[in-house]
């Protein structure tokens, strides 16, 4: 550690910064965020520093003299003239200031860490001065698995520091605060639900340390495969789960960012295949949480799109225990980006439609075909490839086009995808040469022509030229 790193305060403290430009603008903001009082020296002041900061720092359009810098706590130089540079540094030092050149880390008391700012959680992130840019790709790293609301739960918990203090002993006060944060109270906070943790928090501090705390269960949209298209919150849940409950349309790379001793159960579905009927798993979810586990319901897309979401929040919140949805990319998007096919154009399509293929049981939607035939806009179905032939031959009877563009997305946006293109009246053919199974998306519309896939005509000839 070449340099000790600190966090001062600097509220209400006389900063000098020499510099009109864009560097000394920079300093001057992470100052004033920090409640300092800035006072910038510089000869000319560029016309966007002048404005951001002219309500904000004390502005002097000459070059500082020796007296400038008394009393001052740090002295930024931020000009180009290393000469100048340098010899303004001394007399900053002279004064009593501790001195950061910018970009020249050798005339430097101190330099300025990569800063990430969650309220009362700081990290900074150094380099000695020596590789700037790596301390930010490290900083977005960081970013990347810290929850935005860290900086709430910090003041919250600070809020209930001295309760704690006088109820428990000093052994038990550490065990208090390691449930705390790994628990659902913490877990409340994060989501935005200040009231519900302020109630949890005074229970849990009046009541036996050995009662159980009543979990929590987050319902979270996986996306539509691809591990990188996770939203920054569901991969934190995620790694924080103590249950995970997830479908059949979870990949093991999603999986495999659990924790280690996490429990997981499957409790996917398949044509003709429940693998646990939906009441059971409510049940299971609602059991975990009151054994005080931190649940996460893991489903393929959005949980709220075709995903149940809604019926298992609803028994959730209709059996008292804290439920929170995180949303994902529903597969809809999801493949059509990844096949190049944009839903709305505005050449071929104003809307976008989404439906499923399969109604409670195996019966069949109840869907009104004929209003969809006549919008001639976007389609896309979900859970329709075992139903394709009904749905085109009910698209077809109510005056769609069969000459109408259809693609067909399986395992989108992972390795193994297989996009298919063909026309409304060819759609089981379509599927039948591609041999696709499923999970898929059919997308119907003029759109689906410009999807990157494969057309019958195109497979044929393949399989001609293989032969």
């Amino acid at each position: 550690m070449n340099r000790f790193p600190l966090f001062l305060d600097l509220k209400d403290r006389w900063i000098v910064i020499v510099g009109g430009g864009g560097a000394a603008l920079r300093k001057a903001r992470l100052l004033v965020s920090a409640g300092a009082r800035p006072v910038l020296f510089a000869s000319v002041f560029e016309a966007a520093t002048r404005t951001e900061l002219e309500d904000r720092a004390e502005l002097i359009e000459r070059l500082p003299l020796r007296e400038d810098f008394t009393g001052a706590a740090l002295a930024f130089i931020a000009i180009d003239d290393a000469e100048e540079a340098e010899r303004l540094a001394t007399i900053a030092r002279q004064a009593g200031a501790l001195v950061n050149v910018v970009d020249r880390p050798s005339l430097c008391d101190f330099t300025t860490p990569s800063i990430i700012d969650r309220g009362q959680i700081a990290i900074a992130i150094s380099t000695d001065g020596g590789a700037p840019v790596l301390g930010r790709n490290l900083r977005a790293d960081i970013e990347a698995l810290l929850p935005s609301r860290a900086g709430e739960l910090a003041g919250f918990a600070a809020r209930y520091r001295e309760a704690v203090k006088s109820t428990f002993s000093a052994a038990d006060r550490r065990a208090f605060w390691e449930r705390f944060f790994d628990g659902p109270i913490a877990a409340r906070v994060l989501a935005g639900d200040e009231t519900g943790a302020h109630e949890a928090m005074l229970e849990a501090i009046n009541r036996p340390q050995n009662d159980t705390q009543t979990g929590v269960v987050h319902i979270v949209g996986a996306g539509p495969g691809d591990p990188e298209l996770l939203t920054l919150k569901a991969f934190r849940l995620i790694q924080r789960a103590d249950v995970i409950l997830y479908d059949r349309l979870v990949g093991d790379e999603i999986l495999s960012l659990a924790r280690r001793d996490a429990d997981r159960f499957y409790v996917g579905k398949a044509k003709s295949n429940h693998a646990v009927p939906q009441d059971e798993i409510e049940a299971r979810m609602i059991a975990l949480a009151r054994e005080g586990k931190n649940v996460v319901r893991l489903k393929g897309g959005d949980p709220f799109v075709f995903g149940r979401g809604g019926e298992e929040l609803e028994a959730l919140r209709a059996a008292g225990v804290p439920a929170y949805v995180t949303p994902g990319v529903t597969a809809a998007t999801g493949c059509a980006a990844a096949a190049g096919m944009a839903l709305t154009h505005r050449d071929y399509a104003q809307a976008v439609t989404f439906v499923t293929g399969h109604a409670k049981g195996d019966a069949d939607p109840d869907i009104d075909w004929a209003a969809l035939a006549a919008l001639k806009n976007t389609l896309v179905v979900y859970m329709g490839v075992g139903k394709a032939g009904r749905i085109a031959s009910s698209l077809l009877a109510h005056g769609r086009s069969g000459d109408t563009p259809v693609a067909v997305i399986e395992n989108g946006t992972l390795t193994n995808q297989i996009v298919a293109k063909g026309a409304l009246q060819n759609l089981e053919a379509v599927i039948d040469a591609h041999g696709i199974k499923g999970p898929a998306l059919l997308v119907i519309g003029e759109v689906a022509a410009l999807a990157d896939g494969d057309t019958l005509g195109e497979l044929a000839t393949e399989n001609r030229r293989v032969a």
